[in-house]
């Protein structure tokens, strides 16, 4: 088994301290960076996906595996000063006030970050005005996702989307998106079809130069 094949293996097993060694490895033998991540690594966190959508690894095998590949990314950037990745835009992500559940918030930014997005995670017990700020200080900033499992923040969601519709129309950006609001009712269904079409939304959206905001309710507990 070549290096290669070997660091797809440790991501897929969810092995972050062997991800990292073998990304070394493979930048030692003097394989391209550029390779390593887009041939390697990012297809490999694709197969997991494709995993649990077959039932074959829960979420904690998917945040290893996440976890891995962004071990293996911060080791590319240790070893090649000069490698940048290609970002296909900026996220805020952060749980909404009154709620501290944060295992679909992880998953997501994880996902995205292996995607090529750059991910700016706000943390849990995120207020209206924490959010408004990280979009002041991030003008580059292109989508705002907001994170809840529970009902009872829906009023603090509603008052968030409000005021970051009122900043939009305040700095005349008429291109400021709603998603919408969808509650898994199914967390196999989350995983496999609905967190798909948001991806390919967000990455259209991004290309396109819009700002928008989407509201992901994880529907997971921890």
């Amino acid at each position: 088994m070549t290096t290669l094949e070997e660091l797809a293996q440790a991501i897929e097993l969810g092995h972050p301290n062997e991800t990292e060694e073998l990304v070394r490895k493979a930048l030692e033998e003097g394989t391209d960076p550029v390779e390593l991540v887009e041939e390697v690594m990012v297809p490999a966190m694709r197969v997991v996906g494709e995993k649990y959508k077959e039932q074959q690894v829960d979420i904690p095998g998917i945040l290893s595996s996440a976890r891995s590949v962004q071990k293996g990314f911060e080791a590319v950037k240790e070893v090649k000063a000069d490698y940048q990745t290609k970002e296909h835009g900026t996220i805020i992500l952060g749980t909404i006030e009154g709620d501290l559940h944060d295992v679909g918030k992880n998953l997501v930014a994880m996902m995205f970050r292996g995607a090529g997005f750059k991910v700016i995670d706000l943390g849990v017990d995120i207020s209206e005005k924490q959010f408004l700020r990280a979009v002041k200080e991030n003008p580059d900033v292109s989508i705002v996702c907001i994170s809840s499992l529970l009902s009872t923040t829906n009023k603090e969601m509603k008052q968030v989307v409000k005021a970051l519709r009122k900043k939009a129309a305040k700095e005349s950006e008429p291109n400021l998106q709603d998603s919408g609001r969808r509650r898994c009712s199914n967390q196999r269904t989350c995983g496999k079809d609905w967190c798909r079409r948001l991806y390919r939304q967000l990455r259209r959206c991004s290309r396109n130069g819009k700002k928008i905001y989407i509201i992901v309710v994880p529907g997971r507990k921890r």
